[in-house]
């Protein structure tokens, strides 16, 4: 199996451009791998869709406004994107224009100094008046993905956001669980679904197709994650009484499969944190998701694969091409799939 195998053409008019007009409005494509059947239902049915005694986990990251225009003291335009956090401080940005160690750069009153450029396109950056982070959620705006191929707009600012969204790091949205409202989480609960919290910090490299032509080929991104004590004993409860870990998006999923060995090692009793920088594809062993909710991904993409990893390749391809033929609406403001 080759990358080439998770190419396929995804019409611009079927890419969500915006959010729906009411959160968890959104359609929802359930895959059952046991039956290998295919079932269309609405997002805001998902606790239908849950048993008593699963555990939901959810991704409380929350997305920063990470895009920010300085100017260097000649009036030229140098635009910045904070990269998402790591164990450290969020220093390293993304730029366009021209940088040398040492620029000074000039944005809302704020001096920013060049400190190094680590790698192409890619500079530290240091502050002395204010936190980095701080003047880029003062002034900078919401980094909504580039295939939606438009500017950041007011309602970004919290449509690109989870209802729960806690810690802030992120560069880019949990996408799975932004059509989950307090209303449908309420449903879950009272349904006996328990809920959990990790944090992954999400990064540019969840955009990028894979350009390489073999799975060895490709050089995975690293997310810095954390899972609480409080989680990881849910988790360990869950599997130890039959529940299923229903995994809200490929960011837990990430996080839960990168933490398998330390959460088994440690009994499922201690916090667990890292830097994830698993590759899931096709023949991976699932060690601690039972269930997946998710978006329709873009071709090529790392997500895509390890989507099917989980589901099956034909299987999900044969739900692809259904969403594909109804209507559907696909990546980060799209309708969503549940693989159980």
């Amino acid at each position: 199996m080759k990358v080439n195998d998770f190419d396929y053409t995804l019409p611009d008019e079927r890419i969500a451009a915006y959010p729906p007009e009411e959160r968890g409005s959104t359609r929802l494509i359930v895959l059952d791998r046991a039956a290998q059947s295919i079932t269309h239902s609405a997002y805001a049915s998902l606790h239908e869709w849950l048993r008593p005694g699963d555990l939901l986990v959810l991704n409380n990251s929350k997305v920063i406004r990470a895009r920010l225009v300085a100017r260097k003291p000649t009036g030229a335009r140098i635009e910045l994107m904070l990269l998402e956090k790591h164990e450290g401080e969020q220093n390293l940005a993304l730029y366009r224009g021209r940088l040398r160690v040492g620029d000074l750069l000039l944005a809302h009153g704020a001096e920013l100094t060049v400190e190094a450029l680590p790698s192409d396109g890619v500079a530290r950056l240091s502050c002395a008046t204010a936190r980095l982070t701080d003047l880029f959620e003062a002034h900078g705006s919401v980094p909504i993905p580039p295939y939606l191929k438009r500017d950041a707009e007011e309602l970004d600012r919290e449509r690109y956001q989870t209802v729960f969204a806690e810690l802030p790091g992120s560069v880019a949205a949990p996408t799975a669980s932004l059509n989950l409202t307090d209303e449908l989480l309420g449903k879950v609960r009272a349904k006996g679904v328990e809920i959990a919290h990790v944090t992954l910090h999400v990064g540019l490299g969840t955009f990028l197709p894979i350009r390489a032509e073999s799975f060895e080929e490709h050089v995975m991104h690293r997310e810095f994650y954390t899972i609480p004590e409080a989680s990881a004993r849910k988790i360990g409860a869950t599997r130890a009484a039959g529940g299923r870990v229903v995994a809200v998006g490929t960011t837990v999923t990430r996080a839960l499969e990168h933490a398998a060995p330390k959460l088994f090692d440690g009994g499922f009793s201690q916090e667990v944190s890292g830097e994830a920088d698993i590759f899931i594809y096709p023949g991976y062993t699932f060690r601690i998701i039972d269930a997946l909710l998710t978006n329709f991904h873009a071709p090529r993409s790392t997500v895509l694969m390890l989507t099917a990893a989980f589901a099956g390749t034909e299987l999900l391809q044969r739900a692809y091409q259904q969403a594909l033929d109804n209507g559907y609406r696909f990546l980060s403001y799209g309708d969503s799939m549940l693989v159980e």
